[in-house]
């Protein structure tokens, strides 16, 4: 998913009340036009709803609320993975999360590794680094997970970010990973050798 809706889904369901276009878009610092479009796909998802609030004067205003038990797609991938990862004998946690990672390089194509972590909802932030890549994460798309179980959770990320360098940088590898605190996000990746941008 895209990291937008899934911005507006979080911020719905923190908000835990209907909230208006123009509201979600304050919050999120976007342009109301793009936040109502985002929540236009999200309504034919069925993983928002809209209810039509008249007033005086004017037009109806669009309120949104988060569509009862929509935890919203990375929720439902996290779900398969953790599974995946502790099947009996499996490979593990971090080694599936790998394997996770090579399979949604193979099958989305993202042009960069920026782009294919964007995609899981971590809206990263490029950071100068000589010889490689770094990147700071906006948000966590996992943070309720993370907030009870942060290590496997953070294991997991780990691996699929090494899975998606595989392929879209096979000559780099990452150099560190240090997980931050959910709820505040600023997660810190940083990669040695040639990272496409």
């Amino acid at each position: 998913m895209h990291p937008t809706p899934n911005r507006l889904l979080t911020a719905l369901r923190d908000l835990g009340r209907p909230a208006g276009t123009a509201e979600l878009a304050a919050i999120l610092r976007l342009h109301p036009n793009g936040v109502r479009t985002h929540l236009e796909r999200l309504r034919a998802e069925g993983l928002v709803l809209r209810a039509r609030e008249r007033r005086p004067r004017g037009r109806p205003r669009d309120l949104w609320r988060a569509a009862p038990g929509s935890r919203s797609q990375p929720y439902a991938d996290l779900g398969r993975w953790l599974a995946r990862a502790l099947l009996p004998g499996g490979p593990g946690v971090e080694a599936t999360g790998r394997e996770v990672g090579r399979e949604l390089a193979q099958a989305r194509e993202p042009a960069s590794l920026q782009e294919g972590l964007a995609a899981l909802g971590f809206e990263p932030r490029a950071l100068p680094m000589a010889g490689g890549a770094a990147f700071e994460l906006g948000t966590c798309p996992y943070r309720e997970a993370a907030r009870e179980q942060r290590e496997v959770v953070c294991a997991l990320h780990r691996g699929i970010t090494d899975g998606l360098i595989d392929v879209v940088a096979p000559e780099a590898r990452m150099t560190r990973f240090v997980p931050r605190d959910p709820d505040e996000a600023g997660c810190l990746i940083e990669i040695a050798g040639p990272v496409p941008a």
